[in-house]
């Protein structure tokens, strides 16, 4: 049999069972029925996608079906049937929304196939513009959604489509969460539907989700007598629930109209349906999201816990090297103070030792400032930074360190070299980290060149030493977390250098150089203004 299944009504019994006869034939499914309320009855009750009626019966005509068929089954396609073949029952047909009229008696079978083949193709068509007409406003409604990633704000503009897109007067969402019975009200606007009859298969809402699909129910039809007593209790015309699961749990969308409203229609039942698929996605892409922020959140906070770890581990390397340069000014300056209170030295004398104390002194504050400015946390904001300026603040925080080592740092730095947005502080860790690098690789001295040139797009700064070198079997794994070739080395300080410069959406790698020195080349994006 077809798919199709046609409800034949006509008073007369011979050509009744005629269409009942040429139907099957073409492999439809029909009912029929010589008593119209008889057929008006099963409409009601059981889903048709073609009325073939007869116009002139007894008791109820043909146009009076045919508005109770609308009510009960909106979408369903209707043909005609007259001996009267008047240009007044023509008009009449098409208002009432007939798609084919035949007149009886039948010329030859085929007719009477064609004209309900042609209905139900025109019912199709007809179904398929209304679709594609909706298509496009829910587009936009779904990409408004879409945009939203705060909950509370998100769950409001799915309130406002369901009114604005439904014509509806009220709007619910309910919710139900994994192991739960009861469906907890999250959003709504206007009258919705009390607490009670969001219980597990109780009421409208909870039957939508006991049974996962949805219900439509007008005050003059379709719905059992139940549910419509549901909407009179509650003074409403119609509702729709739709349904989304998710797991154990879900969701229940709710779209109510006034008493004095028409009911929904069935391609209204399809179009929520849609709608609430989509608010379902919206939702759970705005959790996701924020699952997401809170993730970055904490692992930005380790970040940036790492980073100063480190940057208070290089500090700790240098406190050894660092503590002759402190100690030596507070000898200078206990000396000093030490002469200046002896009473055999003339004021002279002894402004001099004032003087020079307090030079010591002011050498030591720039030496505490500088480790201060270094391991001090940094603020996380991207400035235009000149990294010719921030290579010299770096070898002046170990030029003392470099004299005692007897390392030599020539510089090539290009002329032209723009100004990169970057987070000052972190970029200062990192080439830290790779000159006390070098340091440590040059037990006897050497040399260390810093070299800088513009590239494409971005600029370059090669740090080469002229220490030992690095194995080939520690090469490949050189920027992975604890990867050290030290005993005493935490393997953390390449890996944090590693993460700082991708994130600032550069590179550094390690690169063939002079000798068998380290060679590093570091790669920052610059934004050309040109």
């Amino acid at each position: 049999m077809s798919e199709a299944s046609i409800i034949i009504i006509d008073d007369e019994k011979g050509i009744a069972k005629l269409c009942e006869r040429l139907l099957e034939q073409a492999d439809f499914s029909t009912a029929t029925f010589n008593d119209p309320k008889l057929g008006v009855d099963t409409l009601e009750k059981k889903k048709f996608d073609l009325l073939l009626v007869d116009i002139q019966m007894p008791g109820m005509d043909g146009f009076d079906v045919i508005e109770k068929a609308r009510q009960f089954q909106p979408e369903i396609a209707v043909v005609i049937m007259t001996g009267f073949g008047t240009l007044e029952t023509a008009i009449r047909a098409l208002r009432q929304g007939a798609d084919g009229l035949i007149l009886k008696p039948f010329e030859n079978k085929d007719e009477l196939i064609r004209t309900v083949k042609e209905a139900l193709q025109e019912r199709k068509h007809k179904k398929e513009m209304a679709r594609l007409q909706t298509i496009k406003p829910l587009l936009d409604m779904t990409e408004t959604l879409f945009s939203e990633t705060r909950r509370d704000e998100l769950i409001d503009l799915i309130i406002e489509a369901i009114l604005s897109y439904m014509k509806s007067d009220h709007a619910a969402i309910y919710q139900k969460n994994d192991g739960e019975t009861f469906l907890n009200l999250i959003g709504s606007k206007g009258d919705v539907l009390p607490e009670e009859e969001s219980a597990a298969s109780s009421g409208l809402v909870g039957r939508t989700d006991h049974w996962k699909v949805p219900i439509w129910v007008n005050k003059e039809g379709p719905g059992g007598q139940e549910l419509q007593e549901v909407l009179k209790e509650h003074h409403l015309g119609a509702v729709i629930c739709s349904p989304v699961a998710r797991g154990e749990g879900g969701l229940v969308f709710l779209a109510g109209r006034n008493e004095n409203k028409a009911g929904f229609q069935l391609a209204d039942l399809e179009t929520f349906g849609l709608l609430a698929r989509q608010a379902d996605i919206a939702l759970e892409n705005a959790r996701l999201y924020s699952d997401l922020r809170s993730y970055v959140t904490q692992v930005e906070d380790s970040q940036r816990a790492l980073i100063q770890a480190e940057k208070m581990s290089a500090v700790g390397r240098l406190t050894a090297s660092i503590a002759h340069e402190v100690n030596n000014p507070l000898q200078a300056v206990r000396n000093c103070m030490h002469l200046v209170g002896r009473e055999d030295i003339g004021i002279k004398e002894r402004q001099e030792y004032l003087n020079l104390a307090h030079t010591e002194l002011e050498r030591l504050t720039g030496t505490v400032q500088r480790m201060l400015d270094f391991y001090r946390p940094g603020v996380l904001e991207k400035k235009p930074t000149d990294i010719h300026e921030l290579l010299g603040l770096v070898t002046t925080l170990l030029d003392k360190q470099l004299l005692n080592k007897n390392i030599k740092v020539e510089q090539e730095f290009s002329r032209d070299l723009p100004k990169v947005f970057v987070v000052r502080n972190q970029i200062q860790q990192v080439i830290f980290n790779l000159l006390l690098n070098s340091m440590e690789a040059m037990a006897e001295g050497g040399s260390v060149k810093i070299i800088t040139k513009r590239a494409k797009n971005s600029i370059e700064i090669t740090i080469q030493d002229s220490g030992t070198g690095i194995a080939d079997d520690v090469k490949e794994k050189l920027f992975e977390p604890f990867m050290s070739s030290k005993e005493e080395g935490t393997g953390l300080g390449l890996s944090v250098s590693y993460g700082i410069i991708t994130a600032h959406g550069g590179d550094i790698k390690l690169v063939d150089g002079e000798g068998i020195g380290a060679c590093f080349c570091i790669s920052l994006p610059y934004e050309d203004k040109k």
